[in-house]
């Protein structure tokens, strides 16, 4: 994790630039094939019992995870992780708007803030996984809680989602001074002896408040597929890893995924039914369903992806039969 970032900083990004769509679809290729290998470390490792792993029993489904169960585990999770910070990108590119913030310097509040992301993922889901140790019906309540954000997701507005660009900038402003204007890539600068900070310090504060909001609705998500605290961080460090790179390469067309926001919901909740009837799913489809939440998962993804381009391709032809 540590290596990625600092090539992404320090190697590739070491100037302000502003991201290209092939960088940004480059880079998200390379992320996606370092998942894929990790994947097969994971397999070692629970296969073999490294490091302590693959020797308990998984409070979810009452399994011990072993190699093949650990890797499918571990790749469901990214893939639900991973789908769900879509709608986090299409957020993000809220804040960049209402913020005028500079292309190139876009990249710099987004790595930053995806360092921050993990700091309070990784703490949220050592909370999450202590509880579900000790009280096990913390587990119903994630599935409900999910099956709830769902239905809301597909009947909020999306000028309602931009997370407290009222308030949390007015506590901001009444805590620290601010500058009207960017200075290069800087957060904060020094004026007669004191520091104030940038607007691009206020689009960072922005970006950490909009991950907690969403960690809230993924964290749950990803204690659907396994409560092992091994598998549940790297599986969301690899989905927030590729959080930048999945902005440049969606934010310019996000509006063409005119069904992305029902494909997320209908993916919620289908992690929060799981959730519920986890037992009963295992005793009807055996100890491969994860398997099956996978590739509904997938097909989910392609459904909307689809749906949405064929929605382009008509809106476009009226457009041009208009003209």
């Amino acid at each position: 994790m540590l290596l990625v970032l600092a090539i992404d900083l320090g190697l590739l990004n070491r100037k302000a630039h502003v991201v290209t769509i092939r960088e940004a679809l480059r880079f998200t290729a390379v992320l996606a094939f370092l998942a894929l290998c990790f994947n097969g470390v994971v397999y070692a490792l629970y296969e073999h019992q490294l490091l302590g792993l693959g020797t308990e029993v998984d409070k979810l489904d009452g399994l011990v995870n072993d190699g093949r169960l650990a890797a499918l585990k571990f790749f469901t999770g990214y893939m639900i992780e991973l789908s769900l910070s879509a709608d986090n990108v299409f957020v993000i590119a809220l804040i960049f708007q209402y913020l005028r913030v500079p292309p190139q310097y876009q990249h710099r509040v987004l790595f930053w803030g995806i360092l921050g992301a993990l700091v309070m993922r990784g703490a949220m889901i050592l909370v999450g996984a202590s509880l579900i140790a000790r009280y096990h019906w913390i587990l119903y309540l994630f599935g409900i809680f999910l099956v709830y954000t769902a239905i809301k997701m597909l009947t909020m507005r999306h000028d309602e989602e931009t997370p407290g660009d009222g308030f949390v900038v007015r506590q901001v402003r009444k805590a620290f001074p601010i500058t009207p204007t960017y200075h290069e890539q800087h957060f904060a600068i020094k004026e007669q002896g004191k520091w104030i900070l940038t607007p691009l310090a206020v689009a960072l504060v922005l970006v950490e408040t909009t991950d907690l909001i969403f960690a809230v609705d993924s964290i749950p998500a990803i204690f659907a597929i396994t409560t092992d605290p091994f598998l549940v961080f790297t599986s969301n460090v690899f989905a927030i890893l590729g959080l930048r790179s999945l902005y440049f390469a969606l934010a310019g067309a996000i509006e063409k995924f005119h069904y992305l926001k029902v494909s997320l919901a209908a993916i919620l909740g289908l992690v929060g039914i799981k959730m519920l009837v986890a037992d009963l799913l295992k005793d009807y489809l055996g100890p491969n369903f994860n398997f099956w939440l996978l590739g509904m998962v997938v097909m989910i993804l392609v459904a909307g992806v689809v749906a949405s381009w064929m929605r382009t391709r008509r809106v476009e032809r009226e457009r041009a039969a208009s003209e």
